[in-house]
């Protein structure tokens, strides 16, 4: 399976994801999606709290937007404590 296949990751998350180490969904599952974020806002200034509930959805097999608020708002308060 290739990162494309997962949910909320295009080509242009799947490329980001690549320049950081991570080129499989395994590996994806591996760092978790808080670890994924964070080496990606290291190296891409563009990447916003979207980017982390994309990530976090692909690893639960979710679209982003379908996320428990729960979720949402741990999510949010992680982003929050790196700014």
């Amino acid at each position: 399976m290739k990162l494309t296949e997962m949910r909320n990751i295009g080509k242009e998350m799947a490329n980001k994801l690549h320049s950081i180490g991570i080129t499989t969904p395994e590996e994806l599952q591996l760092a978790g999606s808080k670890e994924a974020f964070l080496r990606l806002r290291l190296t891409h200034e563009n990447v916003c709290l979207v980017h982390l509930y994309a990530l976090h959805g692909a690893i639960e097999n979710l679209d982003y937007n379908q996320l428990p608020e729960k979720t949402k708002q741990e999510l949010k308060s992680f982003s929050d404590q790196l700014k």
